[in-house]
């Protein structure tokens, strides 16, 4: 006999006795309603090596019936490739978690809290503003030894185009002392900032007017001649 399908308007409006009851949709996939629990569990059982397992696969309604199905049938797939689910799930968020403690902004970070410990406060929130405003958006969650120059040099290049040349500058250089600290700790193996030289704009250099007015340079010149501070300093004006 033929099973009847469940429908998404039967998962809704099921509801629980006093003990827990198991909806089954097919394939293994169910859905668990617990006595005075509002929420509703999508749970896949299965076997693998000879052993009855579980695989946990979200809540109702934030995962729909669609969904469930979908991550039945990835599972399945897995077991008929010889792979535990479970097992698979567990590996993928050990290798994620490790991706997180190796990404840029974690460095970053740390590279900030190491060297503040020498910096003026203002200093520290200058350098932490840069990197939060212009780099941990586009490059914070990636794992530093992945990211290539052309990856730095496209959020440097994002910077200057809203017209922060020395900014840009300054950023890219707290970006390789970042990839400089990640390879000294073993977690990058090189600094791609130094093949960006010369990409980017160059910081225009402010050129300021000379003294001309002759009553002018005579009055600064009589104050030189009449200073009596420290030895060094005069030393450096050769007074």
């Amino acid at each position: 006999m033929k099973r009847r399908k469940i429908t998404a308007r039967e998962i809704k409006f099921a509801k629980a006795t006093d003990k827990p009851k198991k909806i089954s949709i097919g394939d293994g996939l169910y859905l668990l309603v617990q006595p005075n629990n509002p929420k509703k569990y999508w749970r896949m059982a299965y076997r693998f090596n000879s052993k009855q397992k579980t695989l946990a696969l979200g809540v109702y309604p934030e995962v729909s019936l669609e969904d469930a199905n979908e991550s039945c049938r990835e599972a399945r797939k897995l077991l008929k490739a010889g792979i535990d689910p479970s097992e698979n799930r567990k590996a993928l968020k050990l290798s994620k978690a490790t991706q997180n403690a190796d990404s840029f902004e974690v460095l970053a970070r740390e590279w900030l809290t190491k060297e503040s410990t020498s910096w003026a406060s203002s200093h520290t929130d200058k350098v932490a503003g840069r990197l939060e405003r212009d780099i941990f958006p586009f490059l914070g969650s990636r794992p530093i030894a992945s990211i290539k120059a052309p990856e730095l040099l496209a959020a440097a290049r994002r910077i200057e185009e809203r017209g922060a040349i020395e900014s840009a500058r300054r950023t890219l250089l707290h970006c390789s002392q970042v990839f400089r600290y990640a390879v000294s700790s073993g977690r990058a193996e090189h600094d791609p900032a130094p093949n960006l030289r010369g990409a980017l704009q160059p910081a225009m250099s402010a050129h300021y007017a000379t003294m001309t007015d002759p009553n002018a340079i005579g009055e600064l010149l009589r104050a030189i001649d009449s200073y009596h501070g420290s030895f060094i300093t005069k030393y450096a004006w050769g007074l």
